[in-house]
């Protein structure tokens, strides 16, 4: 007799693993999906465990239970809790799941940790390939030795740690022979030798390393084959010479960056001539002379990004060569060019029509026709920054033809109205961020048809507007995704709009209100009630009181507080407004408040990572 089906009241059991957590993959655009998802039953909150992979906690105290909660870890991000000491990382290297699952650590912003928690860490996490120790500026040799522990590493970030000297990178470069990523600062020719000795090398980074002159790299015998990655911006003391030696053989590199430092001359183009691989050139702020602009039509590479940036004495004959010998590229940037004019552009869009970012930040020079040829012939732009030019509502039209259109900075641009705004609105449903500041052509009447238009809006900045009311904020509120809002120097905006932007955006990062003198109290409590994401604010000259910043203070998630000129703010309602925030790392105040403010409070903030930044700035 044939058994009867059963049938099970949660179609969820019917899925396997792999199923379940494909959909958890497709939950990372709400930061509280996933919590929700874990929420619903003890089968959910077992998937949401084994499926999570990063962890950026605000505090260490709770690392030992969270390891066992999520037991599969793989990136652990620290650089929000500054209290990281070497229990905290004795906690990390010591749990039984995440010593071999954890391949990534970030330490960013922590300070409290020592030489003997860094070991352990590098010792016990046999996996581990990254490392970000940036802002360890009381970090030495002796943490190198440490670093040098983990021979699976590829990636480590040193920015700011100068303490380290040529004998601690030397450690680190014949100990992590795997290194391909290492960010130095300030390294000499004693310790370049070892690092060139990495054999798989793709990323060097040498910014502002003064020590290292011609003479050195010529000395240099190891060649650099694997280097796909070179940054020598502000590198003073080294030549076309030099650049030669160092980069001989180095016949897989793609990314060149030489800002602010060489002379883009014929015989450094020539040097360029011999790199195949090579996609992306940045000669920010360098000098560029006729021949060197004319060597480039010579090379064997074609370029997709190149960055002309500050190149004062770049014109519109060069320019237009440039860009005639690479029509593959998909990156321009041409930020404070002054000399070019319709001409250049005019090169640009009918040469390089598969451009997806074009950058012309104040090119003085170009007139507002030259910015409907953009419209006209590069569909692909994803990115645009035509702030403080010429363009118009003719030229916004046009543009508004860039369907793709993510990234569009209008700031400073006072040709500019609510009709050419219309426009972009209508066409550019995709844009993710839009910059408006100081473009006072612009009205709510704008900002409402941007608002309905391109509700995926992320991060909007209106500033120092004075024809913005609480209805551009109302209109805004539709944008349900918005992270990032700059409001500050808009007077007749309220509390009232603020209150719509609060209900409306609940995944609002950062703020800023400075100088929005109508916002007050009322407006604090919806933020702490709905703004839960906030991390960034500026409050300065508003009219917030101690009242208005102890409500604030619920935000759990707030990092970051500028608070200059607030008149009704007291020494008292500031210092318990401050303890109330646990995850305070920075906060700027006016220095009339230091004399005023307990030491031992300032002690004890200071103690748990909160970095005080004093200004004495007049009303």
């Amino acid at each position: 007799m044939a058994q009867p089906q059963t049938y099970t009241n949660n179609p969820f059991d019917i899925l396997t693993e792999e199923i379940i957590f494909t959909i958890l993959d497709h939950l990372n655009s709400h930061p509280f999906a996933k919590k929700s998802f874990s929420l619903t039953c003890k089968t959910f909150y077992l998937f949401e465990s084994r499926h999570r992979r990063t962890l950026k906690p605000f505090c260490t105290q709770l690392l030992e239970r969270t390891s066992f909660r999520y037991p599969f870890i793989a990136q652990l991000d620290l650089s929000l809790c500054a209290q990281v000491d070497d229990n905290a990382l004795n906690i990390v290297s010591s749990s039984s799941t995440w010593k071999s699952s954890l391949w990534g650590v970030n330490l960013s912003r922590s300070r409290l940790f020592s030489e003997v928690g860094l070991s352990s860490l590098c010792v016990n996490c046999v996996n581990l390939v990254e490392i970000d120790l940036s802002n360890m500026s009381e970090m030495g040799d002796v943490a190198a030795v440490a670093i040098a522990e983990a021979k699976n590493l590829e990636s480590l970030w040193l920015a700011r740690c100068k303490l380290i000297t040529d004998m601690g990178i030397a450690r680190i470069a014949i100990g992590c022979r795997k290194l391909r990523l290492p960010l130095f600062e300030m390294i000499t020719e004693q310790c370049l030798r070892s690092v060139m000795q990495l054999q798989y090398l793709e990323d060097l980074i040498l910014e502002g390393c003064y020590g290292i002159d011609d003479d050195g790299l010529a000395t240099l015998e190891q060649s650099c084959k694997p280097l796909k990655v070179l940054n020598m911006s502000n590198c003073q003391n080294i030549s076309h010479v030099g650049f030669s030696c160092l980069t001989n053989g180095a016949v897989s590199l793609q990314q060149l960056t030489l800002a602010y430092s060489f002379a883009f001359t014929a015989d450094l183009s020539k040097c360029l001539q011999n790199f195949p691989a090579l996609q992306s050139v940045k000669f920010d702020g360098c000098s560029v002379t006729c021949s060197g602009i004319t060597a480039i039509g010579n090379w064997c590479a074609s370029l997709t990004e190149l960055s002309l940036r500050a190149c004062s004495g770049l014109t519109d004959e060069q320019l237009s060569f440039v860009v005639q010998s690479h029509k593959e590229l998909k990156k321009l940037d041409i930020t404070c060019c002054c000399k070019i004019t319709y001409v250049s552009i005019d090169s640009i869009t009918n040469s390089c029509t598969s451009l997806t970012s074009l950058r012309m930040e104040c090119c003085s020079s170009v007139s507002k026709e030259a910015f409907v040829l953009i419209g006209k012939h590069c569909r692909y732009l994803e990115e645009l920054d035509v702030t403080d030019n010429e363009v118009d509502d003719e030229g916004l039209k046009s543009i508004s033809r860039c369907s793709k259109l993510l990234n569009l900075k209008l700031g400073i641009c006072s040709n500019i109205t609510d009709n050419g705004l219309t426009h972009v609105g209508k066409g550019c449903s995709m844009l993710k961020e839009l910059d408006l500041y100081r473009s006072t052509g612009i009205t709510d009447v704008g900002i409402a048809a941007i608002s309905h238009g391109c509700s995926s809006l992320e991060e909007v900045n209106i500033a120092y507007n004075d024809r913005i009311t609480d209805a551009s904020l109302t209109s805004l509120s539709k944008c349900s995704s918005l992270k990032v809002l700059e409001i500050r120097g808009c007077t007749h905006v309220s509390s009232v709009g603020l209150l719509s932007i609060a209900m409306g955006c609940r995944q609002l990062t950062v703020l800023d209100i400075k100088k929005c003198f109508n916002i007050n109290d009322n407006a604090m409590l919806p933020l702490a009630l709905y703004s839960q994401n906030l991390k960034q604010i500026n409050l300065s000259y508003c009219s917030v009181t101690d009242t208005g910043l102890v409500t604030l203070a619920n935000i759990n998630r707030l990092q970051n507080m500028t608070i200059l000129h607030l008149m009704g703010l007291t020494p008292n309602g500031l210092t318990a407004a401050l303890l109330s925030c646990r995850g305070l790392n920075k906060v700027k105040l006016h220095a009339s408040f230091k004399p005023l403010l307990p030491r031992s409070f300032l002690g004890y903030m200071e103690a748990h990572g909160c970095v005080f930044q004093w200004r004495d700035k007049a009303f």
